[in-house]
Formats: C-alpha cells, structure tokens, sequence
C-alpha cells in the first residue's frame, strides 16, 4: 500500500504507533431467531440473563482499572436489560403474534427513541447504552459473541464502537483507536475521551481498506492515521508519546494550583457534575468548583417529584462535598415525551425544539419554585442558579419574578434572605444573538456549545455521519462565542463554557482568547485542562483567536491551533 495519510477528526490527544488490528463485528449469518409465544418469552429471557451475566463478569474484569463513572456505565446497562417497563413492551408484542426478535427490536427502538427526545446530552447518552443492550441481548439470543478486546494489540480499528465496548477495551494493549464514523459527543466518544485513549474518528471509508497487521501511526491531536510510516515517524512517535506521558504526570501533580496563563492571568477550571459521586471527584481531581450541576438526577426514575426537603438534602450535601467552592446549579432540564410520570406533556414530533428547559420550567410552575425554594434556603457562598435553553428575554423576566417571589416569601416566612445570581445558558442561536440585551436580566452567562453547535450548524448532534458538522470548533461556532463575550463583556458579566469545548485542549486556547473567563470541564480532565491553560499566554492565546475567527472551517481552526502550541515559546509547560 505504502504510505498514506488518513485524516478525520481529533478526539483524543496523542501520538502512537503500532498494528492495526480490526474489531470484528459480527458478521450476518446466523439465521434470525422466529419464535413466537411462551418459548419466544423463554428464550428472550434466558438470553436477558446470558447478557448480564456476561457484563457483571466485565465489572469485575476490569473493576480495578476503571474509574468509577466508566464502571457505572456496565452497572446501569445491567439495570436497563432488567427493566420492567421492557418486559411489558415485550409481552404486548409477543400477545400480538409478532417474532421474539421483532419484539426485542421494537421494545428497544421505543425506548431509545424516547431517551433521544431528552433535551440534556448527558441523559440522551443513555440512548447509545439502549442500543447497546439490545445488540447484546440479540447477539445472545442468535448465540453469536462479540469481544473487542480480543485481537493482537496495537491501533484498533472499528466502525464504530459502543459505549460497553469501549470500557470493555483492555488499556495496556489498545494502543488507540481509529473509526470509520463517529462523531465527538456520542456517549462512546466521551469515554474514550476518559479513557485517555488516542482516538480520531470520522475516518470515513477509506479505513476499510487497511489490512490486519498494517503499521500505523495514529495521531489523535491531528486527527490523522499514517499507514505504513517510515521508521523515523515511529521513532518520532513515541518520543513524543513519552513526552506527552510525562506532561499529563505533571498536570496531576499540579491540579490543586490554579489555571494561570504565562502572563498571571487566571482561568477558573470547574467541572460538570450529575451526581454526589462525581463532585468528590470533581474535588479530587483539583477542579475550582462546579460549573454545572445537572439536577435531572433528582427527578428520574421516580413516580413522583423530589420535595423541596429533598432537594436540599441532595444538593446540599454536593455544596458540602466542594466545600467553599462556587457552585452552579441547573434547573430542570427534561421535556419532550412525556419522560417523567408526573409531568403530563403532549408528544412533539421534534422534542428538541418542544418544551424543555426553562419553557418546561414555565409549563410547570410548581416544579420549577420548589426547586429554587430548596435552593435559596441553602445560604451557600458561591451557589448560582442557571436557566437551560433560554432564547428569549421574557424567559429570563419571568424566572427573575418567580425567584424574587420565593426570596420574599421565605424571607417573611423564616426570615431567609439569600439572593441567588441567576445565570442563563447560551445554547440557543437566539440567545447568543441577543447577549448584549440578555445581559441585563442574566447575571451571568456559561455557554453551552453542544447544542448551540448543533442549532448553528443545523446537524444532529448523535448522527456519526455529520461529525465533521458537530465541531464546536467551526468558526461559525467560534464567531457566535466572540460575540456573547463582547456582549457579556460590555454589561460586566462574565462567560463560562461547559459543553465539550472546553474539555477539547484544542478548543483551550481559542476560548480564553475570546474571553471566556471560566471552563467546566468533565471531572477527570481537569488537571489536564489546567495544565494546557498553563502553557498559554493570553496575548497569543488572543492572536490565535482572533485568527481561528477568519477560518473557513473546523479543521482548519484545528490546524491552526496545532502550529500555533507547537511553537517553542508556547509549548513548554509551567512549572510550579
């Protein structure tokens, strides 16, 4: 074949070499399992129990070497195929004469359709571990096995990989990983990302044609997979590979330090939590606070909602957990199919663009004063509260008026005086547009550019085909955060970012040039993170922003950046 260079999309960071191995999927011979009735139930449910035996078997296989958050994935996939509300999709299929397999699929594509229509990235994740599950029970079901983990080692090369798979990889011999598809916020991504494992994805067809065995080089900071390399390329590396190794070292060494550039200037590093786990975490790993807390955690899987006393138990026993750090609260940020029992809401066609966020909030009035009665009774130093999907002035208006209401009467009631700073996520097209006026209502703003990369570009965030479309780092994206900072900037409020970008060491540079003044991060990227603010000043990091803006498109931003750290002023790390 002899050399040739593949380019995709960056994922993770790092430069390694070795053979390419492909993961087998399955291949389509085994006849399709056509039972019908009671032996139809049977054997579903025998293949169920084959299922979770087999994930319980990798919890315990890789329990020592995972971190807890990758390890709960394979413990709720448990949960999922156990589910009840499963087995009476089931038997309402199977009572209509149709195929175990038609009944599986159709129970499955049910509920993930369902888990797709939740406005919020981290709980729609959950619909890539539905469709997990249900290969997995199928594959069982059919008797056909499927492990990643079992080739030679070296750069693994997939279609695409599932959110089991990827925690299923086994570290010290999967150098990296290569994809035909992908895209940079699927469930498998962020924990690839996790992981630490170099990855570039969207690869496309042309991956197909590497053979077992091939010497590759992949380079996740560049998105790039060399076939065949010369020796010096391999040499080269894992040098820097090495390099890399000893940097991140550094990084967790230094992860309780603040995030100050070269020039003094100093980034608060929070993280985006879901849960009291990941806070003790978060706090672990060094993080300035929380830069978002999700607080669907409290209204899920329950039939009835969470009580103002609840509400502050949970909460506040993650304040607890951070101690004196600042910390953001999220409201409610579910809609669209009717996902919570006790919220009747009509089906939407496109639940994206239905009721969620704060127009569930206003749809639900009583839900959405519990919560910030709960909230302002804490009387917490640094605790914020933020509006999800904003795109209107009148929005921000009216939960100011509910907010003063609660604060009036809790403070004739009990005495309680506490005013919360209310902020707003900028994920709306609208809201970024009308920042400089948003800006008077909202105290603050944190942008949240999964979704506001998803509005601008027009392209399904979960859809591996248009990864190239769901860069945040398209200067369309970048022109639209320039502009809320300025806007922001010109009224005295601040902007944080906690979608993706800011967990992206190449997006690192370009959002602190902008002006972004805080990033929230996933928690095991904090240290990271710091450390590549570290390595900056703000006068370059402002010159390369400045040029990403008159980019034409993602990758040449990417490329841009890239040239710009490889520079040798900009790329030795702080030290302390």
């Amino acid at each position: 074949m002899g050399r040739r260079e593949l380019c995709g999309i960056p994922l993770v960071a790092g430069i390694v070499s070795g053979s390419a191995w492909w993961f087998q999927a399955e291949k389509e011979v085994q006849p399709r399992v056509t039972a019908t009735g009671q032996t139809a139930w049977q054997l579903l449910q025998e293949a169920r129990q084959a299922a979770v035996e087999e994930l319980r078997a990798l919890i315990e296989l890789r329990r020592a070497e995972l971190a807890p958050d990758d390890l709960a994935v394979l413990e709720a996939q448990v949960l999922m195929i156990q589910d009840p509300e499963l087995d009476r999709l089931v038997t309402e299929a199977l009572d209509r004469g149709l195929t175990v397999e038609e009944a599986w699929e159709g129970a499955i594509e049910r509920t993930r359709k369902l888990l797709e229509a939740l406005p919020d990235p981290y709980l729609r994740a959950r619909a890539a571990d539905v469709r997990d599950i249900g290969a997995r029970v199928l594959r069982r079901l059919r008797g056909v096995d499927r492990q990643p983990a079992s080739g030679p080692g070296g750069i693994l090369l997939a279609e695409d990989l599932t959110p089991s798979e990827v925690v299923a990889l086994e570290r010290s011999r999967v150098l990296g990983v290569a994809l035909v598809a992908g895209s940079l916020t699927t469930h498998a991504a962020i924990l690839l990302r996790n992981r630490g494992i170099p990855a570039v994805i969207g690869l496309g067809p042309a991956l197909r044609e590497v053979k077992d065995g091939t010497v590759v080089t992949l380079d996740g900071e560049r998105g790039c997979v060399i076939l065949e390399p010369t020796e010096d390329e391999v040499a080269a590396s894992q040098e820097r590979q090495s390099l890399l190794a000893r940097v991140r070292a550094a990084a967790w060494e230094q992860r309780n330090e603040p995030a100050q550039t070269l020039d003094g200037i100093v980034i608060e590093v929070g993280a985006n939590v879901g849960s009291l786990a990941d806070a003790v975490r978060a706090r672990e790993n060094g993080a300035d606070g929380i830069g978002l807390l999700r607080t669907e955690f409290l209204y899920l899987e329950r039939e009835t909602p969470p009580s103002e006393e609840e509400l502050r138990e949970q909460v506040g026993a993650i304040l607890d957990a951070m101690g004196h750090r600042p910390v953001i609260v999220r409201t409610l940020d579910i809609g669209g199919d009717k996902p919570l029992p006790y919220v009747s809401l009509p089906p939407e066609a496109n639940p994206f663009l239905g009721i969620r966020g704060i127009r569930l909030s206003q749809q639900q009035p009583e839900l959405f004063r519990v919560q910030l009665r709960a909230l302002c009774q804490l009387r917490r130093p640094g605790l914020r509260i933020m509006l999800p999907m904003v795109a209107t002035i009148d929005e921000v208006q009216w939960a100011r008026q509910v907010l003063n209401d609660v604060c009036r009467e809790l403070q004739e009631s009990s005495g309680v005086v506490k005013t919360l700073e209310l902020g707003i996520m900028i994920e709306v097209p609208s809201a970024a547009l009308l920042a400089d006026h948003l800006a008077e209502v909202a105290d603050f703003f944190s942008i949240g550019t999964n979704d506001l990369t998803q509005y601008v570009m027009a392209a399904d965030r979960t859809h591996a085909a248009l990864g190239t479309l769901q860069d945040p780092l398209h200067p369309a994206v970048l022109r639209l955060v320039a502009q809320v900072v300025a806007s922001a900037r010109q009224k005295g409020r601040w902007v944080g970012v906690c979608g993706e970008a800011a967990s992206d060491l190449t997006a690192v540079p370009l959002l602190i040039g902008l002006g972004v003044q805080e990033l929230s991060v996933n928690p095991d990227l904090v240290p990271d993170v710091k450390a590549e603010v570290r390595r900056w000043s703000l006068r370059m990091a402002q010159d390369v922003a400045q040029r990403a803006l008159q980019c034409r498109d993602a990758a040449e931003v990417r490329s841009l950046v890239r040239h710009q750290r490889e520079q040798p002023e900009e790329s030795t790390p702080r030290q302390s």
